[in-house]
């Protein structure tokens, strides 16, 4: 019979170290791929929901004789009731925290990162300079590479 002396069993310290040393590179790789994930994650569902904001604003100007909200007021035609009543449910985006903003072209409402333009079309990647009452554009800022994506509602 072959007896094994205690030295020959177990792992050798050279074979434990190149365990732990590939086991660090894999957990490396991942923490550094998990950010870029997440942030692609986060601009595709901003996307959708501009999309959404847009998609609905043209069913508001079908419902409405192709009239578009207006950015301000608390009324039945406010942006704050068009986003109550036609966008429901927003990944990224609370539809009740809608402010007015003076700064940007024309009557322009924020949410949260989103920026809905009223009476301005879109013109090329661009918010166009033309005023245009029956048009609209959707614009979200994007954390990748700090862009932007541009939806538009034609008049």
């Amino acid at each position: 019979m072959n007896k094994l002396n205690n030295k020959d069993r177990g792992f050798t310290i050279i074979e434990v170290v190149l365990v732990l040393a590939i086991a660090a590179l894999i957990m490396l790789m991942v923490f550094i791929a998990w950010p870029a994930l997440q942030r692609s994650q986060r601009d595709t569902a901003r996307k959708n929901d501009a999309q959404t904001v847009a998609s609905a604003l043209g069913s508001y100007k079908s419902n409405n004789n192709g009239a578009l909200p207006a950015a301000s007021g608390t009324g039945a035609t406010s942006f704050s009731t068009f986003m109550k009543n036609y966008v429901q449910n927003l990944s990224n985006y609370d539809p009740s925290a809608v402010t007015p903003t003076t700064s940007d072209p024309g009557s322009a409402v924020t949410v949260d990162k989103m920026y809905v333009v009223l009476g301005y079309g879109c013109d090329g990647n661009a918010v166009s300079t033309t005023v245009n009452s029956r048009a609209a554009a959707v614009l979200v800022k994007l954390e990748s590479g700090g862009g932007q994506q541009l939806f538009c509602v034609q008049g």
